[in-house]
């Protein structure tokens, strides 16, 4: 089973983008194992990345994607030979440029600035959207 990190730099304090989160968590069981890992600081994100999986920057100068498009790059990675994968989420202040130097690609959401505990949400349902597209899922539709 495909394997995802969600690294995120800070807690969610809002019960509600907890809920949220854990809701897409429920809904992608039956097609990846999901690790939401929250760190304290910046300076703890490059020894949380994988060593041997595909890592993907959220960042404003990263390439934008349709939801079809993501679906592919997420659903292309097994025969690219990877079998897992972490999106890596900064807080307040973005991702440090080292960190987005150890990744192998850089994503971008929207020109549009939005709050890092709100992205984690919008980036749980896009990998959902993704794995439902990827899997003929009436989701998307």
């Amino acid at each position: 089973m495909f394997e995802l990190d969600i690294i995120c730099v800070g807690t969610l304090k809002e019960q509600y983008l907890r809920d949220a989160c854990a809701e897409y968590q429920k809904r992608l069981t039956p097609w990846c194992r999901l690790r939401i890992i929250e760190l304290k600081e910046d300076a703890e994100l490059i020894p949380a990345l994988p060593k041997k999986g595909w890592r993907c920057a959220l960042c404003v100068e990263g390439k934008q994607q349709t939801s079809e498009e993501f679906a592919a790059t997420l659903g292309d990675l097994p025969s690219r030979g990877y079998s897992n994968a972490a999106l890596v989420i900064g807080g307040s202040d973005g991702l440090p440029e080292e960190v987005k130097a150890a990744c192998h690609a850089r994503l971008s959401f929207s020109k549009m600035t939005f709050p890092h505990q709100l992205m984690r949400v919008i980036l749980l349902e896009q990998v959902y959207r993704a794995f439902n597209i990827n899997h003929g899922g009436k989701y998307h539709k």
